[in-house]
């Protein structure tokens, strides 16, 4: 494991320049020299004019420099902080931790299998999924579980009550803003697809995955021409128990039906629906509702269902950005650092987060954070801390293999799945969007053969967000490609 990258950087850097001065580039555009000319014109492309840089490409053996923009920069990373909370997440909990979520009861099943209550204590894992909640009901049912006679109480007091980070201001209903909560189905999410008529005027089909009572429709959209604008929105709206799933607007007859992710506005009681559709699906009866209790301390334990382990939860992670995910690993690493049991939040979640990074060696110089997913813009991250990270991971033999192997594939999977086709199959990295700010990082192998580890950072331009994404997937292909029209 990588404990100073400083003094190994330095002599790289000196070995570089002297095997530089043995051997002559081949020609203009390949070696060293050739990478940094190429990397050069990959920035000065017009979509990142006016843009605050901050970049850096070392090797990935030596950690010797070969690029360099301004690597000490602080800038707003966006996503490429995912990297940060990954690392920080395997190294406190290792690869192989679960997080579980313990079922309790009133008491013991009786003869005919019933229980008064049934309890769901949250352990904060985020990527519990409708699926994963049919198995838990199984095996409860294969507990002897046949019917809950009260109600289904959700206990998610692991963690605060704040759902939204307060840096990100308004929050909507889009999934990337799923609240954060230490008992949760689908990241928070649900699935939409609204459907128009074949002719004007039409009754509008709207269904909602999954299909449970507490996402109530309200359907004010239209059937409208063929040749008419899409207009469709679809909002939720937190009611008491429920969730009213709002859907107005206009869509075309004919066309083809529109999809939607939107989040949900209270995890837990969502959750509960979930569970309950899963416990009736496999036979077992709920005769009460679903409430947000805390488990009382006389409860019995009937059941602990360990989820995903980190490994496969960093992949999800980090191969799709997920923000429900980077949260709740950030909370969840606050609930372990504290010295006395203390529900887990962003204040004692993010200095455990940098806490964990400095215990690995990394100079933090320069960084500042607040969150874990990079949604909000108060957070600054220098490229070469994020490269210094990854090759510190690249080192581990603990966590290395889990890291490296959930970072997105160019034009293969992932976020990078429709991106950066001129460097198919050679980069590995994360990606990072807000408005204004985009980056990539992680490694590559370069036309001479050289693997590297690379972060680009980019801040400010004013061009689109979509223009500025492909000027970094410029610099991906600069890496890759000798030839600077490939």
């Amino acid at each position: 494991m990588i404990r100073n990258l400083g003094v190994g950087r330095a002599l790289a850097v000196v070995l570089l320049v002297v095997g530089c001065a043995a051997v002559p580039a081949v020609d203009a555009d390949s070696g060293p020299a050739g990478l940094r000319a190429r990397l050069d014109r990959s920035l000065a492309v017009a979509a990142l004019r006016e843009a605050r840089i901050s970049a850096l490409v070392v090797d990935r053996e030596t950690g010797g420099e070969l690029f360099a923009r301004d690597p000490d920069r602080a800038l707003v990373p966006a996503s490429n902080l995912k990297v940060l909370t990954g690392i920080a997440a395997l190294a406190a909990f290792g690869p192989t931790h679960r997080f579980g979520t313990e079922v309790l009861a009133s008491g013991e099943p009786d003869g005919e299998g019933a229980v008064d209550a049934l309890f769901i204590r949250g352990g904060g894992d985020p990527t519990l999924t409708s699926e994963q909640w049919w198995r838990l009901a199984a095996d409860l049912r294969l507990r002897g579980v046949r019917r809950v006679r009260g109600d289904l109480l959700m206990d998610d007091t692991l963690f605060d009550g704040q759902r939204w980070h307060p840096s990100w201001g308004e929050v909507g209903s889009r999934a990337y803003h799923a609240p954060v909560g230490a008992l949760s189905a689908n990241y928070g999410a649900f699935f939409v697809v609204v459907a128009g008529a074949s002719a004007p005027g039409g009754p509008v089909r709207v269904s909602v995955d999954p299909p449970v009572p507490y996402l109530r429709v309200v359907n004010r959209a239209q059937t409208g021409g063929a040749d008419s604008p899409e207009s469709i929105e679809v909002k939720r709206e937190l009611a008491g128990d429920f969730e009213r799933i709002v859907v107005a607007g206009s869509i075309p007859a004919g066309s083809e039906p529109l999809e939607f992710w939107r989040s949900v506005a209270s995890p837990a009681r969502y959750a509960g629906a979930v569970l309950r559709m899963q416990l009736e699906a496999n036979g077992i009866a709920v005769g009460g509702g679903v409430r947000l209790a805390k488990v009382p301390d006389t409860a019995s334990s009937l059941y602990r269902f360990d989820g995903k382990s980190l490994a496969e939860v960093t992949r999800l992670f980090l191969k799709n950005s997920n923000n429900f995910i980077a949260e709740s690993l950030v909370k969840s690493m606050g609930v372990r650092s504290a010295a006395e049991k203390s529900r887990g939040s962003w204040k004692l979640g993010i200095p455990a987060l940098v806490r964990e990074l400095e215990s690995l060696g990394l100079d933090t110089t320069g960084l500042h954070l607040v969150d874990g997913s990079g949604l909000s813009y108060q957070n600054r991250v220098p490229a070469r801390l994020l490269v210094e990270a990854v090759r510190l991971a690249d080192a581990s033999f603990e966590f290395g293999p889990e890291f490296g192997a959930a970072l997105p594939i160019a034009a293969a999977d992932g976020t990078l799945e429709r991106r950066a086709a001129a460097a198919s199959g050679r980069v590995r990295a994360k990606t990072g969007l807000l408005t204004q700010v985009t980056g990539l990082t992680g490694f590559a192998e370069t036309a001479e053969g050289r693997e590297v580890v690379f972060s680009v950072l980019a801040n400010g331009y004013r061009s689109s967000d979509k223009e500025a994404m492909s000027a970094l997937d410029g610099f991906a292909a600069a890496l890759v490609n000798s030839s600077p029209e490939s």
